[in-house]
C-alpha cells in the first residue's frame, strides 16, 4: 500500500535538525528579554556584539590572503570576480561589485554579483530561489563562466544550495572557487578551493544573519575587491589613481589625488588632466615622468596599468 502521507514535515524536520547543528542559528536564552530593555542598553549589547566580528575576520586572513592572490592572478589574464549568493549575502555581493566601476574604473562584467532570484531580489524576497542549485549554474552559464574566472559563494549558514551550487558548477567549468560562510565545517567551504569560514557566533536576534554575520561578510568582501584591485595596480600607494571622475565630487577627487601624488600645483594638474582626457593616473605619469599624454598611455599600456612600472619605464625613456 503506497503511503499519502505528506513528505513536508518530515523535510522540514530534517532542515530543521540542520538549522540546530549552525553556531549562526543558535539561541541565546541571556538575551530572552531585550526586547524589555532600554533602547541606549541594547544599542550598548549590539555595539559590543559587532565589535567581536573584526577578530572572527582576523583568523581568517591567511585564507583571505591565498584566494585574493589567486584571484588577483586570473583577473590579470582577463578573467572576472563574480559573486554569488541568496538573500543578505546576495545583496552583499552585488553592492561590492556594484562599486568596482567607480572606485577602480573597472568594467561593470568584470566583478558581477549575482543573487538568487534576479535583480528583483536585491528589494524584494523570491521565494524558492535560494534553495535551487540548478538555477546557480543557470545564472553562471549565462555569464560564460571559463577557467579564467573566479566563483565566490557567500553564505552565512554555509548551507544555501544556491551558493553551493554556484561553487560546485564553477568548479566544474574550470573555474577558481572561494566559499564564504560564517560556520565552521560548512558545505560550501567544503564545495570551494578556498573555503572562508568567519565564524562569528550566536546573533543577537535568533538566526538574524544580517546581523554580524552580515557585517563579518562585507569586511571580507572588502579585502577581496580591493586587494585584488591593488594586486591588479588600480591603486598607486593608498590612492585611487584609477577612480573614474562621473560626477563634480569625483572629478574634485580626481584633482586631489594629482595634487596628493604629484604635489603639482593646481595649473598644472588641470593642464595634465587636459593632455589625458581626465585620466587621473596618466595625469600623474606625465608630471612625475615628465612625458607627455600619448607617451603615457603607451607607457600604462606597456606595464599593463601598473603606474609604478610605467614612472620606472618613464625613467629609463
Amino acid at each position: 500500500m503506497t503511503s499519502t502521507a505528506d513528505p513536508a514535515p518530515s523535510r522540514y524536520g530534517q532542515l530543521r535538525a540542520q538549522l540546530d547543528t549552525l553556531t549562526t542559528e543558535a539561541f541565546r536564552s541571556e538575551l530572552a528579554d531585550i526586547d524589555r530593555k532600554p533602547t541606549q542598553e541594547i544599542a550598548r549589547i549590539m555595539n559590543g556584539e559587532d565589535g567581536t566580528v573584526p577578530d572572527a575576520v582576523a583568523a581568517e586572513l591567511p585564507r583571505i590572503a591565498a584566494a585574493v592572490d589567486a584571484a588577483a592572478e586570473r583577473m590579470a589574464r582577463g578573467g572576472r570576480l563574480v559573486y554569488a549568493g541568496a538573500g543578505t549575502a546576495g545583496r552583499l555581493g552585488v553592492l561590492d561589485a556594484s562599486e568596482c566601476p567607480p572606485t577602480f574604473n573597472t568594467d561593470p562584467e568584470e566583478v558581477v554579483g549575482l543573487i538568487a532570484g534576479g535583480p528583483s531580489a536585491m528589494v524584494r524576497s523570491v521565494e524558492g530561489a535560494e534553495d535551487s542549485k540548478e538555477l546557480a549554474a543557470a545564472d553562471l552559464d549565462a555569464l560564460g563562466i571559463g577557467p579564467d574566472d573566479t566563483v565566490v559563494g557567500i553564505s552565512a549558514s554555509g548551507r544555501t544550495p544556491y551558493a553551493i551550487g554556484a561553487v560546485e558548477h564553477a568548479r566544474s567549468l574550470g573555474a577558481l572557487t572561494v566559499g564564504l560562510s560564517c560556520n565552521a565545517g560548512s558545505a560550501l567551504a567544503a564545495a570551494a578551493e578556498y573555503g572562508i569560514e568567519v565564524v562569528t557566533g550566536p546573533e543577537l536576534l535568533t538566526g538574524s544573519t544580517r546581523l554580524k554575520a552580515g557585517t563579518a561578510q562585507k569586511l571580507v568582501l572588502n579585502m577581496i575587491s580591493t586587494i585584488t584591485m591593488i594586486r591588479l595596480g588600480k591603486t598607486y600607494g593608498n590612492l585611487m589613481v584609477d577612480v573614474r571622475a562621473s560626477n563634480d565630487k569625483l572629478r574634485a577627487r580626481s584633482r586631489r589625488i594629482v595634487a596628493l601624488a604629484t604635489g603639482a600645483p593646481d595649473d598644472e594638474i588641470e593642464a595634465a588632466l587636459t593632455a589625458t582626457d581626465g585620466e587621473v593616473k596618466n595625469a600623474i605619469l606625465t608630471i612625475l615622468g615628465g612625458v607627455d599624454g600619448p607617451t603615457a598611455a603607451r607607457l600604462l599600456a606597456e606595464a599593463d596599468g601598473h603606474l609604478r612600472a610605467a614612472l620606472a619605464a618613464a625613467g629609463q625613456s
